[in-house]
């Protein structure tokens, strides 16, 4: 008895040549950096068409925002998670998530899409919106709560997240070029206990 080959549905197809042109884009981006990544070599090391690319993404820009989203969920999920993984004081979850952040950021190529390109490609303002959209904004959270907990001291929540993010950030790159991410931990653990 002969099988019957599998049959995949339009969505499958759809869904499976979106996620090979992401790969695909996250793997040059990651290497190459946007600007020296085109659209030939994308849908290539896809092994789409064009015109599948130009059906999923309406140019280059917004392949790389979809790449640059994706990048944003994955660093969300490990700041939460490690910030959850430790039952204890507001204060203590946001020194999870410090650990949390620069794990993630660990991953190759990241710091290159998200930190060097993506201010480039899509300015502060598109990323500050991404950041927002996709990780319900765990700092700004985090702050609030210890804030509202009484672990650190009140101050303006938009200036403070804004400025702790930069630091946080600069740490990443920091960290990417060589430098002990435990200085940089130890450095933010200490920024946190001056707040209160």
């Amino acid at each position: 008895m002969q099988e019957k080959p599998e049959v995949r549905s339009n969505k499958d197809r759809t869904e499976g040549t979106r996620s090979a042109l992401l790969a695909a884009a996250r793997q040059l981006f990651s290497e190459k950096g946007y600007a020296e990544t085109s659209t030939p070599e994308i849908v290539r090391a896809a092994g789409v068409t064009r015109g599948a690319l130009y059906h999923h993404f309406e140019d280059k820009v917004a392949l790389f925002r979809a790449v640059l989203t994706e990048e944003y969920r994955a660093v969300a999920e490990e700041i939460t998670g490690l910030a959850n993984s430790v039952p204890g004081s507001a204060m203590d979850a946001l020194r999870q998530g410090s650990r949390g952040f620069l794990k993630a950021m660990a991953v190759k190529g990241r710091v290159r899409i998200m930190l060097r390109d993506g201010p480039t490609v899509l300015g502060q303002t598109e990323l500050d919106k991404i950041d927002r959209d996709t990780s319900a904004d765990t700092l700004r959270l985090g702050l609030t709560a210890a804030m509202e907990a009484g672990e650190i001291r009140r101050l303006p929540i938009d200036a403070l997240t804004a400025q702790m993010s930069a630091l946080f950030d600069r740490a990443a790159l920091a960290v990417s070029e060589g430098d002990d991410p435990d200085d940089h931990l130890a450095v933010l653990d200490a920024i946190f206990l001056s707040l209160k």
